[in-house]
């Protein structure tokens, strides 16, 4: 399995009145994590949605377990959960400076025709990138 890393730091934008991240901000957080986990693997997002595809949050699932302030630097670890050539789950685990979990959530996509929202074969128009998830799924053992 191939996790990504990528640190945030915590802006006063992002806080509330009792000085917290706002909880909507985390899923921002998340899609840079997934951004950055896709250039790992050596892909580019952008590249998929200039070729007239996109991939939208089907489902979001996320616990909240410690805040984090502002100037405070948070990390994300993202990494693919399940992967089946046509539904992808990305997980997360976002931590507090100090190493405790703050978040852990995890959210469903699918990849769709930018045009028309309707779904494609991953496995059959971006085969690299099939290849690619598959090795990136796996457990290791």
């Amino acid at each position: 399995m191939i996790i990504s890393t990528k640190e945030i730091e915590v802006r006063y934008a992002e806080t509330d009145q009792m000085g917290v991240v706002y909880h909507a901000n985390y899923l921002v957080w998340m899609e840079v994590g997934r951004t950055q986990l896709i250039k790992d693997l050596g892909f580019s997002y952008a590249s998929l949605e200039s070729e007239g595809y996109i991939s939208p949050v089907i489902d979001l699932q996320i616990a909240y377990k410690k805040p984090l302030r502002y100037g405070e630097t948070a990390t994300i670890k993202t990494w693919i959960g399940y992967y089946d050539g046509f539904r992808s789950v990305y997980e997360y685990e976002v931590f507090t400076p100090n190493g405790d979990l703050a978040i852990t959530a995890s959210s469903t996509h699918v990849c769709v025709k930018k045009e028309s929202f309707k779904p494609i074969s991953f496995r059959k128009l971006f085969p690299d990138w099939h290849e690619k998830y598959l090795h990136a799924a796996k457990k290791e053992d």
